[in-house]
């Protein structure tokens, strides 16, 4: 199953919080790895580092730098989920992704009722963001 990385922010205590397009918040802890994978210390040893994570290119991990890496498997797998405000909601682009949609379907389907405007989707800006429910509720379990 493949969960693709949106953001991660780098906390105190050489931990991560990572958030997948589906909506899931998740806190990863470097620290074990320090010992397993030796050339994870160097981030013990530089904080500024450590803070310099970013999402790979597609959302397939995160890195730090050429040497250093984490997939987005990995960090499914083995961080601890945590409750936030967030939960259950993506974007209209994440959503077309793993559903295999197209974005104007997703539009059709306010316009027809079929998701409702203020329950099911909600207009920030100029990004739709959709509740996972919804999604599946109306197209099934998607791709992942």
């Amino acid at each position: 199953m493949f969960h693709k990385v949106k953001n991660v922010f780098a906390l105190p205590e050489y931990k991560l919080s990572i958030q997948f397009s589906e909506g899931v918040t998740k806190i990863y802890d470097v620290t074990p790895l320090f010992e397993k994978i030796p050339s994870f210390a160097q981030l013990k040893e530089d904080h500024t580092e450590f803070a310099c994570v970013s999402v790979d290119v597609g959302g397939y991990g995160i890195v730090w730098n050429d040497e250093l890496d984490l997939s987005c498997d990995e960090l499914w797998e083995n961080g601890v989920q945590v409750d936030t405000p967030f939960d259950g909601l993506m974007a209209f682009s994440d959503a077309t992704e793993l559903w295999g949609l197209n974005e104007s379907t997703l539009r059709k389907a306010i316009t027809y009722g079929k998701l409702v405007n203020g329950v099911d989707v909600c207009k920030f800006g100029k990004q739709w963001v959709v509740s996972v429910e919804a999604m599946k509720r109306e197209y099934g379990n998607g791709n992942r």
